[in-house]
């Protein structure tokens, strides 16, 4: 399979941004990935863009210039940017484009998503009851994990912490305040064990890459990074994923899993050699779960790592370094994305006061969401 490069990344800051529409938002994106890359948009050849709350992200093109390529619009939950970034590289591997766009937006309004959860998959009553909630997903079962595993209330704080102090560091997040330990503790209880502090927010924001043939990278840029691998996996019988009305007997493990290790396979490495990682931190336990679910602990491991600071900007296994989804928040269609960003500039050596020590090598991105999708990209130099 021929190589696909990364020669462009563009990024609109993650926050709350008055009557700015998402669209203005992606075009900002595009825009400035177009930059990072040297091209202009007249030699984009076709994109796709990700959104939930956009019906039509192709409307961008009315900001950038009607110059009649093929736009194709994705949604799938949070692994929306995943797909995007897949297809436009497929796109790409198959011989039929030799440049394409993958951007994602999106423009939440404040507090937690909702949705009707037939919609889903789930029956009525689920809703009607109560149980139609994100926030008691995540929190039943990191309280399973922290059970089974000996993870500990400290160690989700110390993970929420760790990504308010990157987002610190990061210009384009949005929440750029160090929060303590113990003001995580002690934030109002959601659903136990994860209180106010561990979990992400809904926002505003846009991100768009800019991918070529990898035969033709150097002539856009002395610096691109390959697309490795580019997986999405959707949930198996037997695994509790979001919005899940009841439980199998046998359990089986996360798509997360099942995408991981098909990444793994493809891009021909292992989780010993990823330099700096992005994971899916929706709430502090997701990171924990996540870590072994990508193949960079063993279940229970994680409580040690955190302890140690393996996790941080300087450890041996940084995760999260611009804040992740707990700093940055999620605007579905471009949190992927934002990811991504983040890795190019790490291993471009690029990211300024978050830069990862020793020029990393390899980037290892994962997304997870409802109603039980995991997309996982790797990247290299």
């Amino acid at each position: 399979m021929d190589d696909v490069a990364i020669i462009g990344v563009g990024l609109h800051p993650f926050g709350r941004f008055g009557p700015k529409s998402a669209i203005d938002m992606g075009a900002d994106a595009i825009r400035a990935a177009l930059v990072d890359a040297g091209v202009e948009w007249k030699d984009v050849q076709f994109a796709f863009g990700g959104s939930f709350e956009v019906d039509n992200p192709d409307a961008v093109t009315g900001r950038l210039g009607l110059t009649g390529i093929p736009f194709m619009d994705v949604y799938n939950g949070c692994a929306t940017a995943a797909t995007a970034l897949q297809l436009t590289a497929d796109g790409i591997r198959s011989g039929q484009y030799d440049i394409g766009v993958a951007v994602g937006m999106d423009k939440h309004a404040t507090g937690a998503f909702t949705s009707d959860p037939v919609d889903y998959g789930a029956p009525t009553w689920y809703g009607e009851v109560g149980h139609f909630l994100t926030t008691k997903f995540f929190a039943m079962k990191i309280n399973r994990y922290m059970h089974d595993h000996g993870i500990s209330h400290e160690t989700l704080a110390k993970v929420a912490a760790k990504n308010y102090r990157n987002g610190v560091l990061n210009p384009n997040a949005f929440r750029r305040k160090p929060i303590s330990e113990e003001e995580i503790l002690a934030s109002r209880m959601l659903n136990y064990p994860l209180t106010h502090y561990m979990f992400c927010s809904p926002d505003e924001g846009a991100a768009a890459v800019v991918l070529c043939r990898a035969d033709l990278a150097k002539k856009y840029t002395s610096t691109p990074i390959y697309l490795k691998a580019t997986t999405l996996r959707t949930r198996r019988y037997g695994a509790f994923e979001v919005h899940a009305s009841w439980a199998a007997v046998e359990q089986d493990a996360a798509p997360t899993a099942y995408a991981s290790k098909a990444a793994y396979e493809m891009a021909g490495i292992g989780p010993e050699d990823v330099d700096v990682i992005q994971l899916q931190d929706t709430d502090a336990g997701a990171e924990v779960i996540h870590m072994a679910e990508n193949g960079f602990c063993a279940d229970g491991d994680q409580e040690k790592l955190v302890a140690e600071g393996a996790t941080e900007i300087g450890g041996p296994l940084p995760v999260n370094t611009d804040g992740g989804l707990i700093a940055n928040g999620e605007p579905i269609g471009a949190s992927g994305l934002r990811q991504i960003h983040e890795l190019v500039h790490q291993l471009r050596g690029t990211a300024g006061d978050r830069q990862v020590p020793g020029s990393p090598k390899v980037g290892y991105a994962q997304l997870y969401g409802a109603p039980g999708t995991a997309g996982v990209s790797i990247v290299t130099k």
